[in-house]
C-alpha cells in the first residue's frame, strides 16, 4: 500500500447503517476468518453508531514519547474509545530493528487453545522484513519471523489449519528469496507458529501481493497490486491446491470477465501455466487475457446462503476509486462495481484495506491523509451495487494511513494501525477501538 499523501476531498455521506439482518443469509462459520470478526449487534454495538461529520482536520501528533499515553490519532463517532497498545518506538523496533517500522495488516490467532491472544503482523519495510506478534493479554511483542530478504510485508492471514501467511508487496523483487532466485516479483509465506518456521509459496505465484483470503473449501484469493499497460496485470487470483490444506502445490487461476468494455457481469477463472506463474503470475495472467484493474489492493469474503451462488469477495481497486463485489459460483463468477466514488460515496480516495464483521458489514479503509474508514450496512451485501455508505472514523495525522483494520470474535474490540506517522517521532501505532 503505497502511500499517497493527499488531502481528501470533501466527504458526502450516504444514508447510515441498517440494524436489521435480512433473510436468507448465513453466518460465517468458526474455521473462517470472518467467523473471528465481531458480533456487533447486542450491547455496547459497533453497528449502532451516529456517522461522523466528515474527514479529520490535520493534526500533528506529539512531538514527545510520553505524550503518547493520552494520544487519539483517530475521529470516531460519540460513544466509541480507543488507546494505543503499541508503538514503533516502544514495541516493534526494540525487538525488530528497522524491520519493526511500518506495522501493516494483522490477523489474529483465529484458532487453536488459545484463539484470539495473539495479533500477528507485518511490517512494510524495504529489507529486513519483520512478522512480529503482540500477545494481547501481557501486552508484550515479540518476534515472530524475520529475514533478510523480506521486503515491503503486506497482506496476512490466518488459515483453517492453525499457521499465518504473509507475502510481499512487490511488482519486481530487488531481494532475491534463495529458495525462489528467478522469481520477478513478490512471494506468499506460510509461517507455522509450533515450528517457528516459514516457506515460501511458489505456486501461488510470484507478482505484488497484499490481501489474501479463503473460500469454505479452502481456495485462497489473492490479487496483483499493479496497473495494466503500466507496471503489471491488475489481476485477481484464485488458487485451487492440489491436496486441500497444502499451498505447495496446486493450480493458480486469474478471473476474466467476458464483456472486456464494461469489467461487470459474466466472468470465468482461467488456468495458467503452473511453471510460469513461479516466474512471473502478472505476465501470465496478461498472456491468458486476464481481466485487469487499477491496483487491485485487499479481498474479503462472505458466505451467503441460497440462489446460485455461495460467497461474495470484495475487492478494492484503488486507483479506480472502487470496491468490486465478485459472486463466486465455482469455475464462474459475477463481478460488479460495489462502491464508486462519485456513483454511490463522496468522497472515497484511495480504497486500500476492507474489513468484515461477523454479519457482513463492510468496512473500507483510505490509503490517504486524513485517512478515512467507510462503513457498507450488512443489509447491502445480496445488492450488485450498495445504496447506504457512511463515513465510520477518520485519522488526524495527515501523514500517516490506517491500515490493517480487524474485529474481534467477541464483538467489543477493533484494531487498526496508523502507518506513516508524521511529526518529529514518525511514530507508527497499534491503536485498540472499543465501544464502553
Amino acid at each position: 500500500m503505497s502511500l499517497r499523501r493527499a488531502t481528501a476531498s470533501a466527504v458526502t455521506l450516504v444514508l447510515g447503517l441498517a440494524a436489521c439482518q435480512e433473510p436468507g443469509l448465513e453466518p460465517s462459520l468458526a474455521t473462517d476468518q470472518n467467523a473471528l470478526a465481531p458480533s456487533f449487534y447486542r450491547t455496547a454495538s459497533f453497528e449502532q453508531f451516529t456517522p461522523i461529520a466528515g474527514s479529520a482536520a490535520c493534526v500533528a501528533p506529539p512531538s514527545l514519547l510520553a505524550d503518547f499515553a493520552t494520544y487519539q490519532p483517530l475521529v470516531l463517532p460519540q460513544g466509541f474509545a480507543q488507546r494505543i497498545l503499541a508503538d514503533e518506538i516502544g514495541g516493534f523496533r526494540p525487538v525488530a530493528g528497522s524491520g519493526g517500522d511500518l506495522p501493516d495488516m494483522m490477523t489474529l490467532n483465529e484458532t487453536g487453545p488459545q484463539a484470539g491472544r495473539f495479533m500477528y503482523r507485518t511490517h512494510e519495510v524495504g529489507s529486513n522484513g519483520a512478522l512480529t506478534v503482540t500477545d494481547l493479554e501481557t501486552g508484550i511483542t515479540t518476534l515472530a519471523d524475520q529475514q533478510s530478504h523480506y521486503e515491503a510485508l503486506d497482506g496476512i492471514v490466518w488459515t483453517p489449519w492453525g499457521t499465518v501467511l504473509f507475502a510481499e508487496e512487490r511488482i519486481v523483487a530487488s531481494l532475491k528469496d534463495p529458495q525462489a532466485p528467478n522469481a520477478v516479483g513478490g512471494l506468499t509465506y506460510e509461517y507455522d507458529p509450533a515450528t517457528k518456521t516459514s516457506r515460501p509459496l511458489l505456486a501461488f505465484g510470484a507478482r505484488s501481493h497484499e490481501g489474501l483470503r479463503f473460500d469454505r473449501d479452502g481456495n485462497l484469493y489473492g490479487i496483483s497490486e499493479s496497473t495494466p499497460g503500466v507496471n503489471g496485470s491488475g489481476a485477481i487470483y484464485k488458487f485451487v491446491p492440489d491436496v486441500k490444506g497444502d499451498l505447495s502445490s496446486g493450480q493458480l487461476y486469474a478471473l476474466k470477465v467476458t464483456d472486456a468494455s464494461t469489467r461487470e457481469g459474466a466472468a470465468e477463472w482461467v488456468a495458467l501455466d503452473r511453471d510460469a506463474v513461479k516466474i512471473n503470475s502478472d505476465a501470465e495472467a496478461i498472456a491468458k487475457s486476464a481481466t485487469g484493474w487499477g491496483r487491485p489492493e485487499d479481498i474479503e469474503i462472505i458466505r451467503l446462503q441460497g440462489g446460485t451462488f455461495r460467497e461474495v469477495m470484495f475487492v478494492t481497486s484503488t486507483s479506480e476509486d472502487l470496491v468490486l463485489r465478485i459472486e463466486l459460483n465455482g469455475d464462474k463468477a459475477t463481478v460488479s462495481n460495489y462502491v464508486k466514488e462519485g456513483i454511490n460515496v463522496t468522497g472515497l480516495d484511495n480504497p486500500d484495506n476492507l474489513a468484515l464483521d461477523v454479519h457482513g458489514n463492510l468496512y473500507i479503509i483510505e490509503d490517504n491523509g486524513p485517512g478515512d474508514i467507510w462503513a457498507v450496512d450488512r443489509s447491502e451485501r445480496t445488492r450488485k451495487v450498495a445504496s447506504k455508505v457512511s463515513l465510520f472514523a477518520s485519522v488526524s495525522d495527515c501523514s500517516a494511513e490506517p491500515t490493517g483494520l480487524y474485529f474481534d470474535r467477541t464483538g467489543r474490540k477493533a484494531w487498526v494501525h496508523v502507518q506513516h506517522a508524521g511529526g518529529v517521532l514518525r511514530n507508527d501505532l497499534f491503536v485498540e477501538l472499543t465501544r464502553p
